[in-house]
């Protein structure tokens, strides 16, 4: 960190003095222990279902070592500059990531595949260079961002631009699945409600900070609700209103869910009214049973959901593999690259890569793998609301845990989707599905917590005595009396 020196009147001079991060080496040497011990058992099993002798070696060395080595870097990158700041959170994301890594490995690389420089590259080779990026975000915000002053000043701004985005998807969006979710430019594609997301919780805990007496103090009844004065509630509710909206027009239903529990649990957090939360979920109630009438794709989803074995060969195809897939793991599970059987020389799940890397893990983990994987996202989640408890004013407070119920409740969405708890959705599996947008926005946001996290210039160490003055130096008496 940055430790200054000086006296009043006189040029203040700063130097970087580097500070150890003991318990991030520690936990990123076990990260690393993991991830090698996943990648010979993911290597032994390939070579021997190939008919090849059976090496104890990793599945992919290269690879494995460009991860590793991403992880290293950006741990040695937070030793240089001095911060103060969060040791578990990026031992945590790398442990998410490699596992990311090592299941695209072992899924077929025909699943994505992209030239670049007259090269082509598959899904393992892709992933990798986006959690690679992904890395490289984490360590730049978590180094980089010193004051959170641009982010609550400009929060309007923030909200416009995201309005912008999602009206761009919607113009000009290609649709995948029956849902307008992707924006491309050349070669590369992505999905602004990754972006958005991070753009909602910033405006949010910009106005819930500024607005947060006024909301907690209630001068108006709605039947048994107690609220706040209509105009305070307006902004906000018309920001919410719109990127709910759209987002439900181009029939995104991960997102919207996504952004829905994220603004009611904002709401609550910032005023502890549980009127709120009644009144959102009354409104969510009656807004699901509309869009139930009037979208197509909200009537499947809800129908599957409820029994999907009515179309087993059809639109519930993939939720019944699924269940199958958990099924056939058991406790502990087949082994990495031992499991997923062909069905007609496919996967038996469509998108498997993207929409159910949860189910595939289950089976080839089971139940113990299945466990420890939501264990990993409760520690991402506990650490982010210990940043939030810590913070030194509502807005640091408020963005801490907005940020950290992105990953959350995102998690629980597509894990809670695969395991037929809730309607199957189109939201990611934070750092573990396949997604160059996915894994940047959410490094963006594991990089604002860590830089919300920093405890502040850590005092330099009391000076030395100066030789000359040290008792009985050449005669001196101690104190430096002549």
């Amino acid at each position: 960190m940055s430790a200054a020196v000086g006296v009043p009147g006189s040029r203040t001079v700063s130097r970087i003095r580097p500070r150890l991060r003991r318990r991030e080496t520690g936990l990123l040497v076990l990260v690393g222990v993991i991830l090698v011990l996943g990648s010979v058992s993911l290597g032994a099993t390939q070579r021997q279902l190939a008919g090849q002798a059976v090496t104890w070696l990793p599945a992919d060395t290269g690879q494995l070592v460009i991860y590793l080595g991403a992880l290293v870097a950006a741990h040695l990158a937070l030793v240089l500059a001095g911060r103060r700041s969060d040791q578990v959170l990026l031992p945590t994301i790398g442990l998410l990531g490699g596992i990311s890594l090592l299941l695209m490995e072992r899924l077929p690389q025909s699943l994505v595949t992209q030239s670049l420089a007259g090269r082509s590259f598959g899904l393992a080779s892709i992933q990798l260079g986006w959690l690679v990026l992904a890395i490289a975000v984490i360590t730049i915000a978590a180094i980089a961002v010193r004051s959170d002053a641009w982010l609550r000043r400009y929060k309007y701004t923030w909200a416009a631009a995201g309005i912008v985005l999602l009206l761009l998807t919607f113009l000009i969006g290609n649709e995948v699945n029956g849902a307008l979710l992707t924006i491309t430019v050349g070669p590369i594609s992505g999905q602004p409600t990754e972006l958005i997301k991070v753009i909602l919780v910033i405006f949010l805990a910009g106005y819930l900070s500024d607005f947060r007496p006024l909301l907690v103090g209630a001068s108006m009844r709605l039947g048994p609700l107690r609220l706040p004065p209509v105009p305070y509630l307006l902004p906000m509710f018309a920001m919410w209103a719109m990127a709910l909206g759209i987002v439900v027009i181009q029939r995104d239903l991960g997102a919207a869910l996504l952004f829905f529990a994220v603004f009611l649990a904002l709401v609550y957090i910032a005023t502890a009214r549980a009127s709120y939360v009644v009144l959102g979920l009354i409104l969510f109630v009656v807004g699901s049973f509309i869009a139930y009438q009037l979208f197509g794709t909200v009537r499947d989803r809800v129908d599957i959901w409820l029994n999907p074995f009515v179309d087993a060969s059809g639109k519930g195809y993939q939720v019944i593999q699924s269940l199958y897939a958990f099924g056939r793991g058991g406790i502990i599970g087949t082994g990495l690259g031992a499991g997923l059987p062909l069905v007609a020389g496919r996967l038996p799940i469509p998108a498997i890569h993207t929409d159910f890397p949860f189910a595939a893990l289950g089976e080839e983990l089971g139940l113990i793998g299945v466990v420890a994987i939501l264990g990993l996202y409760l520690v991402v989640i506990e650490r982010g609301l210990r940043i939030a408890a810590s913070a030194a004013d509502d807005f640091r407070a408020l963005l801490a845990a907005g940020l950290t119920l992105v990953v959350g409740v995102q998690a629980f969405i597509i894990a809670a989707g695969n395991l037929k708890l809730i309607p199957l959705t189109g939201v990611t599996l934070p750092f573990i599905s396949y997604g160059g947008s996915s894994l940047l926005a959410n490094g963006v946001v594991v990089g604002l917590l860590l830089a919300l996290s920093d405890r502040g210039v850590e005092p330099p160490p009391p000076p030395r005595p100066s030789r000359a003055r040290r008792p009985g130096f050449l005669g001196g008496r101690p104190g430096g009396g002549r």
